[in-house]
């Protein structure tokens, strides 16, 4: 799945224009880890928040798609780290993998969520109305929030490249 990072048209319909939005961010997660080492990419710079590295965020990225679309959405078995109490922030853990294999199962979460996307009305609700945070929210209301939370993590990983090799850039 290649995904650009282009704007939707000006005139698109809500689906094109949210999905649109929703990939470009996407890509920008892809973009802003180009040309990392793996030393750097798993490197924490911010003192009160270790597990915040560039491979951290993708990570945490991967496993959110996972979390929306396919738990709270669909109503698939929650076996993602929210429900691991054993321990916080694990989505952020990476246990070593290579940013290359964490942007391939971020990228193949996100082939995965444009198929749920696609084949549902956006007016349809999760099935998990019993996780109170999100799982009886319509699907129009999950994209919004993982345009959101995408976005906000592009900010992250703006601040991190930055302070890691100083290099900046939207696109």
């Amino acid at each position: 799945m290649t995904l650009l990072r282009d704007r939707p048209p000006f005139d698109a319909d809500e689906r094109t224009s949210l999905t649109g939005w929703y990939d470009m961010q996407r890509a920008l997660v892809r973009y802003k880890c180009e040309g990392l080492s793996e030393v750097d990419a798993h490197r924490s710079v911010l003192p009160a928040s270790p597990l915040m590295t560039a491979a951290g965020l993708v990570s945490h990225l991967r496993w959110t798609e996972h979390l929306w679309f396919e738990v709270l959405f669909l109503g698939s078995p929650a076996d993602s780290p929210w429900f691991d109490e054993r321990e916080e922030d694990l989505s952020f853990k990476t246990d070593g993998r290579p940013l290359a294999v964490l942007l391939d199962e971020y990228e193949h979460a996100c082939a995965r969520s444009n198929e749920i996307l696609a084949a549902h009305s956006l007016d349809e609700s999760g099935r998990r109305p019993e996780i109170t945070w999100g799982g009886q929210a319509n699907l129009r209301w999950m994209v919004i929030h993982m345009i959101e939370e995408t976005a906000r993590h592009v900010g992250h990983l703006d601040i991190i490249r930055e302070i890691l090799d100083g290099e900046t850039g939207y696109y």
